[in-house]
């Protein structure tokens, strides 16, 4: 299916992909995050199986996660396949582009086509010559899975690339944090059916959520965040983005790539994650509750905590700061 893009030629195109409450949004197991063409796929199934409860079994039927193989192919040539949630692709596709590195930009798209195959889902993207002679110098092939964001780089320096460092001036209140958290789980409509999903949602600087993405895979779900906000043509730096799953390196990878300040997650991070938020200048929260949080880079940049001035890379490794609203 081929759509015209919100930011083509710099012009208004489709309305811009955006997220509203699950309470609002969920029907027909399509995703939240921008409703599906009547022949898309769907994103969720069910399956019959039996419980078992206190020795006696029934028959049940249950909602589960719609999980297939998309293919992503630029100018032609196929370059990476992953495991992801059937819904959203083209912002799945954008924001993949722009967190990767593969666009600089989101005017370096020109234009994108989800199909079906026999096997799965193509999205075709045509991004600009330039970019796309960087990423045939590139020469990477990847095939991921569910919870797999690095699966066939071909070098070291590929899996762990530098992040620019973030130009930051604006502090965002722990109060912000709370809030978007508290909200949090009413944005997971999917989750809410399934059980089994990931989500990413972006929240403005008073901690009001204004766009959720959801997906089988953790790094699916901020890819296609992501994607959303330049869709939007919102900027990542205006708010924070807030994950449901564990923060290894690369998901702080992808948001510091995408110009996110300050990433929130609800699980632990890993030492790479630590290190690598800190030399990108971004805040990182982890282990994040509507009454608790632990800060393990640039508190300074979060008012109403009471936290020291800055919190070096050796201290963040060492040392977790509990802070509440």
């Amino acid at each position: 299916m081929r759509r015209p893009l919100a930011y083509r030629n710099g012009s208004a195109g489709a309305a811009p992909v955006v997220s509203l409450p699950a309470d609002a949004t969920l029907a027909a197991g399509l995703s939240p995050m921008g409703r599906r063409a009547d022949d898309g796929p769907v994103a969720v199934a069910t399956a019959d199986g039996y419980l078992l409860r206190d020795g006696v079994a029934t028959t049940m039927r249950d909602s589960v996660a719609e999980e297939v193989p998309v293919a992503l192919t630029y100018n032609g040539v196929s370059h990476a396949v992953m495991m992801a949630t059937p819904a959203d692709l083209e912002a799945f596709a954008l924001g993949f582009s722009l967190s990767e590195g593969i666009l600089r930009h989101p005017d370096e798209l020109h234009d994108i086509e989800v199909t079906k195959a026999p096997q799965g889902l193509v999205v075709y993207l045509t991004i600009s010559a330039r970019r796309f002679a960087a990423l045939r110098e590139r020469r990477r092939s990847l095939a991921g899975r569910t919870g797999c964001g690095l699966c066939g780089v071909d070098s070291l320096d590929q899996a762990v690339r530098p992040v620019p460092p973030l130009h930051r001036s604006r502090a965002l209140a722990t109060a912000a944090i709370t809030r978007a958290l508290a909200d949090l789980p009413r944005w997971q409509a999917l989750n809410r059916v399934t059980r089994s999903l990931h989500a990413a949602v972006f929240a403005d600087a008073d901690g009001a959520i204004v766009m959720a993405a959801e997906d089988v895979g953790r790094h699916n779900a901020l890819d296609k965040l992501i994607g959303a906000l330049a869709l939007a043509k919102r900027e990542p730096g205006e708010g924070f983005v807030v994950i449901t799953s564990r923060c290894s390196f690369e998901m702080v990878q992808k948001a510091a790539t995408a110009g996110v300040p300050l990433l929130v997650a609800i699980s632990a991070p890993t030492a790479l994650a630590v290190t690598t938020a800190q030399s990108a200048n971004m805040t990182l929260v982890a282990l994040a509750r509507p009454d608790s949080m632990q800060v393990y880079s640039h508190p300074e940049f979060i008012d109403g905590a009471g936290l020291p001035p800055r919190l070096d890379a050796t201290a963040a490794q060492d040392s977790r700061i509990l802070t509440s609203s």
